[in-house]
């Protein structure tokens, strides 16, 4: 593994992850030639590699192949993001669809296929670190309609007892990690005033109300099923004590 630009603020700080060499090579001329835009955080060609990276460069972005040397990469992704910081964009030249639902699932925010252009790995690594989101449209309805249940017959309206079992701090957090849907957990817990550590046991008692998986379930579980308000998407959140 190498360890590059380690001490730029400005840049989008990506981290590489292939065996390939030459596709190494390649996407890193690629980013260097975006300086000071985008700069290489550190390359890396194996798991133990890109684990090392993750958790010691904490790149803002991280490019990964799901496939090292025969290794599944989706299977060690959750760890890759567990510093809080990076976000994964998957670059691949698999197309299974189960594969690529899983690794969203598991929290790649974007894929892309390795037939794309340069000019599109570059935007959607833009993208991605400013909290959005690169799937296309067959993807999004796939993953988020499993996690969802929309392939299933919907009522109305959700269950009134899952948003009754929520507390009033619960709804406030649901509010501002919408609000900063592109943020890392600390973002939301200092906008919120309170420990990042308060809001993960509080954002697990949320999933575990809503039935979703994670914090990109709660987001589409909110925006459709009206839990927040589109008028509160600009509003500012006041925080409150931890006890």
């Amino acid at each position: 593994m190498k360890s590059e630009a380690q001490d730029l603020a400005g840049p989008v700080r990506v981290m590489l992850v292939d065996d390939h060499q030459t596709m190494l090579w390649g996407l890193h001329t690629l980013i260097d030639a975006e300086r000071p835009r985008m700069a290489v955080a550190g390359t890396a060609r194996t798991c133990a590699e890109a684990l090392a990276g993750a958790a010691q460069l904490l790149p803002d972005v991280i490019l990964l192949d799901l496939d090292l040397a025969g290794v599944s990469t989706v299977e060690f992704l959750p760890e890759l993001l567990a510093n809080g910081v990076s976000r994964a964009l998957v670059l691949t030249a698999a197309h299974d669809p189960d594969l690529l639902d899983l690794a969203v699932r598991r929290g790649a925010r974007g894929i892309l296929h390795k037939e794309v252009t340069a000019e599109q790995v570059l935007k959607a690594i833009a993208k991605i670190h400013r909290g959005e989101l690169w799937f296309d449209a067959d993807t999004m309805e796939r993953v988020f309609g499993q996690m969802l249940g929309w392939r299933r017959a919907l009522r109305p309206e959700p269950p009134a007892e899952k948003h009754a079992a929520l507390t009033a701090r619960e709804r406030a957090i649901v509010s501002a990690a919408v609000e900063l849907s592109g943020s890392a957990n600390h973002e939301v817990a200092q906008r919120l005033f309170i420990s990042e550590h308060t809001l993960r046991n509080h954002l697990s008692s949320i999933y575990r109300k809503l039935d979703v998986p994670n914090r990109l379930g709660m987001y589409v579980y909110a925006i459709r099923h009206g839990l927040v308000q589109p008028d509160q998407a600009g509003r500012r959140h006041e925080g409150f004590n931890e006890r």
